[in-house]
């Protein structure tokens, strides 16, 4: 019986053991997605207890203890203390058997804090305290937490309205991580409301100094916004959305669609699908022009709760896998890109495991010898990113591409104690290589080759494609 969590943890071979021991784990990181909040790096936020860097807008953990019977007020509410959220978490806990959050959580306490024992109630107390008492020190706060894991690269998710100023503060600082911005324009492409719509434009308007009174005019904002982020080092855009769009237009159409939405007409159903099927089209091409990656997380249906959604507003735990026929859409958008010279490097992030294998066959379809994995398969997202989710994600890479190109892990996440994801994703990695390899299915006389993949996934993949 193997002990939990020693450092041998998921790696159930000798080979898998050395692979990551040897390889994986002297890797940095880039974290090339995720949600952290620029701000708190810039300031170098110092955090006022576990509860806060741990629970605070975790809706994975809060899904766990709605599910446990835990009352909302211990989630979200503001009449209890800190103490008495961790508390309840703490009960929490012992639930989460084969849940990856039982795992990620003796992960984090142990890589963050070096606290190797078990959270339930009876430790729950000792463990707040020792873990406060660390937090006050200045290597806990933000930036230390960075330096602790051996950041290189970080990447948020950005607007194109937003400012950026803590970036640019953060860089000028000398912070030695480089934190960079990534292009998210859902908003401008999200026309369902509107007056939403309207405002979210005017507000472009301000920021870019363009006045718009028209497509064309919103397009040349975008533009310079785009530009913009150039300037102050993005290599990335990202799009969230519940599926690709990949409609017939025409220009003339879809500067009447503008004309109509921004004028305060609901758009029908087609107008919707056709005006996001342009917009996706003009963000690939400007992606193309200076050589970004583009990256689509879709399959997600948000906000099924209505309820909760009034009470908390979104990304709060009330999310879930989707489930759409989107392959056709999907080859159909890229192949627009492709055929007129305009398909940059792209990954694809499916949310729905069904889908594995018609997205690690798509990549194929596109690759073009111009780049190794120019077309990506991205890792286990969201409720994926566990270990059967990454395994999955991987065999079908595996055996429908080249997983020795794949860019490897993020975390997607908003905490500073996510970054043990990545030894999780390494560990689960290296565990499966390793069993290829004691199982004859890789020869021994390749380890060399095996070796560098290992560093490759963990690592120099994507420094090489993101060219950070």
């Amino acid at each position: 019986m193997k002990n939990f969590m020693d450092e041998n943890f998921l790696l159930q071979t000798e080979t898998a053991q050395k692979l990551y021991h040897e390889h994986a784990a002297k890797m940095p990181i880039i974290d090339y997605h995720c949600h952290l909040i620029p701000q708190m790096v810039a300031d170098d936020y110092k955090f006022k207890s576990l509860t806060e860097i741990w629970l605070g807008g975790d809706h994975y953990k809060w899904r766990a203890m709605r599910t446990n019977g835990v009352d909302e007020r211990f989630c979200t509410g503001k009449d209890t203390t800190d103490w008495e959220k961790f508390e309840k978490w703490a009960e929490t806990v012992p639930y989460t058997f084969r849940n990856p959050l039982y795992h990620w959580t003796h992960l984090e306490l142990k890589t963050a804090f070096g606290i190797n024992k078990i959270l339930n109630p009876q430790t729950a107390r000792e463990i707040y305290d020792e873990c406060n008492e660390k937090l006050a020190q200045p290597e806990y706060s933000a930036r230390g937490m960075m330096r602790r894991y051996h950041v290189e690269t970080v990447c948020t998710t950005d607007d194109p309205i937003d400012s950026l100023e803590y970036h640019i503060k953060t860089r000028e600082s000398g912070f030695e991580v480089k934190m960079l911005p990534t292009w998210r324009p859902d908003k401008a492409m999200a026309v369902e409301v509107p007056a939403d719509f309207r405002a979210y434009v005017e507000k472009l308007a301000e920021v870019s100094g363009v006045t718009i009174t028209n497509f064309d005019d919103m397009i040349a904002a975008l533009r310079k916004r785009h530009d913009f982020f150039a300037e102050q080092g993005c290599r990335l855009s990202d799009h969230g959305i519940e599926e690709f769009y990949a409609e017939d237009y025409t220009d003339a159409e879809i500067k009447a669609i503008f004309n109509k939405v921004y004028g305060g007409t609901e758009l029908t159903k087609e107008e919707i699908l056709k005006f996001k099927s342009a917009m996706l089209v003009i963000f690939g091409e400007m992606d193309w022009e200076k050589g970004w990656t583009q990256q689509f997380h879709y399959g997600a249906i948000r906000n099924n709760n209505t309820k909760m959604f009034k009470l908390l507003g979104p990304d709060t735990g009330f999310d879930s896998i989707g489930e759409f026929t989107t392959a056709k859409a999907m080859a159909k958008f890229l192949d627009r890109l492709n055929t007129n010279g305009k398909l940059t490097k792209t990954i694809l992030y499916n949310l729905n495991p069904c889908a594995n294998e018609v997205i690690a066959t798509m990549l194929g379809n596109f690759q073009d010898g111009s780049i190794a994995g120019k077309i990506q398969f991205g890792s286990g997202w969201w409720f994926l990113d566990q270990k059967d989710g990454m395994e999955k994600q991987m065999n079908a890479l595996s055996v429908l591409g080249l997983l020795s190109r794949f860019v490897g892990m993020l975390t997607d996440s908003r905490s500073f104690l996510s970054y043990p994801r990545h030894e999780y994703f390494r560990r689960t990695l290296c565990n499966l290589v390793g069993r290829d390899v004691e199982n004859g299915e890789i020869p021994t006389s390749e380890m060399v080759r095996v070796n560098q993949m290992i560093e490759d996934i963990s690592y120099n993949n994507a420094k090489n494609f993101f060219k950070f």
